[in-house]
């Protein structure tokens, strides 16, 4: 008796297993970055990101545990995304002012929007609850922007342009420069304008200036 072969039996190609579809992942973090960006990370709920998203439910939680995992992935992308920014200004071969003056625009420019700001205070307010979460958000992974500005220096360094032991540390000091006077004032409210790029660009002006006083090489 001839058999009907069943379409959906043995292996399936071309398809991805439940919860592994970059695509489809990226959809939920997209849905879930607009709800949290327009609601806070209190007042969203599942619903709110399963209707922005245009996924159901069920597919949510096949990619992720629960808001609070659903919002320390969107906070990792968007990590990883300013990273990826930072890390283009310290390719090429330009000289080191440059080089630290697009990172430290970039990075500034990034640290203090809107959207950042957003996301920086929900994580501070959730802290009490989900200690956590804020322990995620601030945590180091292998790549992040000090660890891009360190390879840099560490090139620096290799090429007598600075003079540093410890690389890591000048890596957080230009950092924390950058910002200085912008970063705390804005989280806290005492500044409630994006800093301009004027504003922005004195102030990478005079980290560079004070960076390379301390690691430029004498002549």
């Amino acid at each position: 008796m001839p058999t009907t072969e069943d379409p959906m039996a043995g292996p399936q190609t071309g398809r991805r297993a439940a919860g592994e579809d970059p695509a489809k992942r990226e959809q939920i973090l997209d849905g879930a970055k607009r709800v949290f960006m327009e609601q806070g990370f209190e007042a969203a709920s599942m619903n709110d990101i399963t209707r922005a998203a245009g996924v159901s439910k069920g597919t949510i939680y096949v990619y992720f545990e629960n808001k609070e995992d659903l919002f320390g992935y969107m906070i990792e992308r968007e990590r990883g995304r300013i990273t990826e920014t930072v890390r283009h200004a310290l390719d090429g071969n330009k000289p080191i002012g440059e080089t630290l003056h697009g990172f430290g625009t970039l990075f500034a420019t990034h640290m203090t929007a809107d959207q950042t700001i957003r996301a920086m205070r929900m994580v501070i307010a959730a802290n009490h609850r989900l200690p956590t979460l804020c322990s995620r958000f601030f945590s180091a992974t292998p790549i992040n922007p000090v660890s891009v500005l360190q390879d840099y220096l560490d090139r620096q360094v290799a090429a007598g342009i600075l003079v540093c032991d410890d690389t890591a540390q000048a890596a957080k000091q230009y950092i924390e420069l950058t910002t200085v006077g912008l970063f705390k004032p804005r989280i806290f409210g005492s500044m409630e304008e994006v800093p301009s790029p004027a504003v922005i660009e004195k102030n990478i002006a005079s980290a560079i200036r004070v960076f390379l006083a301390a690691y430029g090489a004498k002549p």
